[in-house]
């Protein structure tokens, strides 16, 4: 499926994108575990921001980890970036706009690039950079969590809070994984 060979003439993108508790993190650290295996030189950035497990550790639900670099805006990965192969981006809605440019100039130079995101807020809608990601991805993963209301797959990611603001860091405290109905019912009745 991917090409993880030690020469490599060419970059590219993966996307791995879906709800709260849907596995992508989980999902990140696996293809990074797997490409140090092949070893080849690997570095994982996530978004300063993101400390609610560990501010140096991507850490996925599972409690499964890896080192990570924090890092406060997408044009940092830029010039962190020198001398890798592999190149991994955790949490990549939280990054501004600029991250697409960012992953592309990482292909370019022959970089394989993962990110993994959100690909929508609460609120339902597109989230941040991973809709123009998508666009310009050569690999796409939308993996989903298990709804917590019926069982059924889960994509949304609905918000237990009544705060209105985009960026609201959580867990199981604030987010629960919906389907489609689930969500849709829930949004009706904060609506009345």
């Amino acid at each position: 499926m991917f090409l993880e060979e030690k020469v490599r003439t060419q970059g590219w993108i993966e996307v791995i994108a879906g709800s709260m508790f849907s596995g992508k993190t989980e999902e990140l650290i696996r293809r990074m575990k797997r490409a140090k295996i092949a070893q080849q030189k690997t570095i994982i950035f996530k978004p300063k921001v993101d400390t609610r497990y560990s501010s140096d550790k991507v850490v996925s639900h599972n409690s499964n980890s890896i080192d990570s670099k924090p890092v406060d805006k997408a044009e940092d990965i830029l010039q962190l970036a020198n001398g890798y192969e592999v190149i991994g981006i955790d949490e990549a809605q939280f990054f501004s706009e600029i991250l697409v440019e960012v992953c592309n100039r990482l292909a370019d130079k022959g970089i394989r690039v993962i990110v993994a995101g959100l690909d929508m807020d609460f609120a339902g809608k597109p989230f941040g950079p991973i809709p123009r990601l998508f666009a310009i991805a050569e690999y796409i993963s939308k993996v989903h969590a298990i709804c917590m209301r019926c069982g059924n797959l889960a994509q949304y990611s609905h918000r237990l809070s009544d705060s209105d603001k985009q960026f609201l860091l959580g867990e199981k405290d604030i987010y629960e994984p919906l389907c489609r109905k689930c969500y849709n019912k829930a949004i009706n009745k904060k609506i009345t």
